[in-house]
């Protein structure tokens, strides 16, 4: 057999205080007894993948260079922001967490072999390519009825949102909060909340976005730009009984606003004052930076609280092979219903360092989502 050749996007920030995000011809040889080769058929653009893509660039400075065949973009990067990337000045980094596409070559290992041909999701990063080598074992087989581009987000979204329900129970909390509620991952994670009969608060940002959460059934939705926000949240954790949540904003005083409705309502049930707050141990786990403002915490929630980054790689580490695959086994069975994606573009992979497409995908903005298909022209 020959090797396989493709095209992989990578991003570079270079010594120039810039950002370079350009295309390199990879050569990936026959694979290992253990691997097999992936054909890309499709690939989604997740905020995670954004923030290695572009970086802190300032995207208003993006200039196209180089030639038609081999496009070159090119952007600045502010120098106060240059202290955030300096460990990769001159290091020419793949992109993409997750994939999916067809096995067309397989090592010679049973396992290897049996995926020969198949439809397969992938994750574990170089995904915006066209071909990708993996170790067989890590590939998640999907269902003949599903398609490459139902399969592109298996891992992502739906593993947080199982992953998010998982931690609730193992901390011992009975519901919880969501912030940016409307995004795809903020949809599944209603859908799985329902599921399950887990009462989930989601904090939005736009009537728009509340609409469309009631409209899948949401019980409880915060307008955090409404003038009722504090009174609505309030009532809301006083329902569900909600002391943990997940903000996907990361700055402003989004996070402090739910700690202290939570103490508020934590308060309101002591039967006596005390000057330390409430003993309910409330916890707020950021997981994104929609909002690169500094974090404001306004300590006035008592003692018993907590705030840190989560991240869904260090759940699963500490989770284990056992409870991953039992829950990659609930993803394949809800890639229809409960895991659906939706796509409001699909771009090939070229169409990726497009101005137009760039501006469009770094918003991040509710409802758009993009759609890499590698193998289109």
């Amino acid at each position: 057999m020959m090797a396989t050749t493709g095209l992989q996007l990578r991003t570079q920030v270079k010594d120039d205080n810039t950002l370079e995000l350009s295309f390199e011809k990879i050569v990936w040889p026959e694979p290992a007894a253990d691997e097999v080769i992936v054909q890309i058929e499709a690939t989604p653009i997740n905020p995670s993948d954004l923030a290695l893509l572009l970086g802190p660039a300032d995207l208003t400075t993006a200039r196209v260079e180089g030639s038609k065949e081999q496009p070159v973009v090119r952007m600045d990067i502010p120098e106060k922001a240059m202290r955030m990337v300096q460990a990769r000045i001159g290091q020419s980094l793949p992109v993409g967490n997750e994939a999916s596409g067809t096995v067309i070559k397989a090592g010679t290992s049973v396992m290897a072999q049996s995926l020969l041909g198949k439809t397969v999701g992938m994750a574990g990063g170089e995904m915006f390519a066209q071909y990708r080598c993996v170790k067989a074992m890590t590939c998640l087989p999907l269902p003949e009825n599903v398609s490459a581009a139902e399969g592109a987000s298996c891992f992502v979204n739906p593993m947080t949102a199982m992953a998010m329900v998982e931690t609730m129970r193992v901390e011992g909390h009975t519901a919880l909060v969501h912030t940016a509620a409307a995004s795809n991952l903020g949809q599944m994670l209603n859908c799985l909340c329902q599921s399950e009969g887990i009462e989930i608060v989601n904090i939005v940002r736009k009537i728009e976005q509340e609409e469309l959460l009631r409209g899948l059934g949401a019980k409880y939705v915060c307008n955090s730009e409404s003038e009722t926000y504090f009174s609505d949240l309030s009532k809301a954790l006083a329902a569900t009984g909600a002391t943990l949540a997940f903000d996907a904003t990361g700055g402003g005083k989004l996070a402090t606003s739910i700690l202290t409705c939570m103490e508020g309502v934590a308060a309101s049930q002591m039967s006596e004052y005390d000057r330390y707050g409430s003993e309910v141990y409330k916890q707020v786990y950021v997981y994104g930076f929609l909002d690169r403002n500094p974090t404001s915490l306004n300590i006035s929630y008592g003692f018993s609280w907590g705030m840190g980054g989560w991240l869904l790689p260090h759940f699963l580490k500490k989770a284990g092979m056992p409870k991953v695959v039992e829950m990659q086994a609930k993803v394949v069975a809800g890639l229809k219903t409960i895991f659906a994606s939706n796509y409001s573009r699909e771009i090939s992979l070229r169409e990726v360092l497009s101005l137009d497409a760039i501006n469009e995908y770094s918003k991040q903005a509710t409802g758009e989502k993009f759609l890499i298909r590698p193998q289109q022209d």
